[in-house]
């Protein structure tokens, strides 16, 4: 047994010394055969039961939610202190002197006018930041972890400031239209690769929504759960007539596919 005394409450400083025991001689085998690649899995599942909670309106969930990501954010930093290379007020130094830079309207002298200059002055900072010395350095800098839909509409967003953009809406739409003939050549006619088409054709769809102020995840995951509810409305509309969905014709399916979004409207 660990030397630990059992308290009504923790804080930050029990955490860090619970995971510390955790990972070194007399705590968890399985936390001690941790790597940053082994659980940075585990970080991206908390991150988005965090959005989950949030979207949930959640907030006793969220309360444990985030609890869960500052675990992570111990655990890795844990295993970094004893390589040697930075530890937890690294970590802190290092975000503090970023927001710092970061808002020179709040900590120092610049002035703004509204909300749309910070952010620019935000972008324009970064860069210096990262030593991004073109647009392009910025669009490439995007997170190829992003979910991919995310990671489109970003760099859609930071070439856009270059004046590489549509006028309006119409040009987004033409693009997509055009993207649609390409993929449907490429599995029709064999013109192109049909992968690639359907993943210009995707971008392309990320354009339009950008012009809609609509977030391609939120309306992608909207469309998902329209689908699940339209899906679960078709097989008991077929059941109801004894009938097995496996067992019907393409035209079949469709017709009580089409009354089933007549039934949820």
């Amino acid at each position: 047994m660990v030397n630990w005394s059992a308290k009504s409450s923790y804080n930050c400083k029990d955490l860090e010394e619970i995971v510390r025991i955790l990972r070194h001689p007399g705590g968890c085998p399985w936390d001690q055969e941790q790597t940053h690649q082994s659980i940075r899995r585990n970080f991206l599942e908390e991150s988005y039961e965090v959005a989950e909670a949030i979207d949930r309106d959640d907030v006793d969930g969220l309360k444990e939610e985030l609890g869960d990501v500052l675990l992570q954010v111990y655990f890795h930093t844990s295993i970094e202190e004893d390589a040697g290379r930075f530890t937890l007020d690294d970590v802190a130094d290092g975000v503090c002197k970023k927001l710092i830079y970061r808002h020179p309207h709040v900590f120092g002298d610049v002035s703004v006018d509204s909300t749309d200059q910070v952010l620019s002055n935000w972008e324009e900072l970064k860069k210096k930041e990262k030593h991004q010395e073109t647009q392009a350095d910025a669009v490439d800098a995007v997170a190829r972890t992003l979910p991919a839909l995310w990671r489109a509409e970003k760099m859609k967003k930071k070439a856009a400031k270059t004046g590489f953009d549509w006028s309006d809406i119409s040009g987004a739409l033409d693009k997509l239209s055009e993207e649609l003939d390409e993929l449907r050549a490429a599995v029709q006619e064999g013109d192109g690769d049909p992968a690639e088409e359907l993943g210009d054709l995707l971008l392309a769809a990320v354009s339009v929504g950008r012009f809609l102020n609509a977030d391609p995840e939120d309306a992608l995951h909207a469309a998902c759960d329209k689908f699940s509810a339209r899906f679960r409305k078709t097989e008991e509309l077929t059941a109801g007539r004894g009938l097995k969905m496996d067992e019907l014709s393409e035209e079949e399916l469709h017709a009580i596919w089409v009354e089933a979004k007549t039934h949820l409207h």
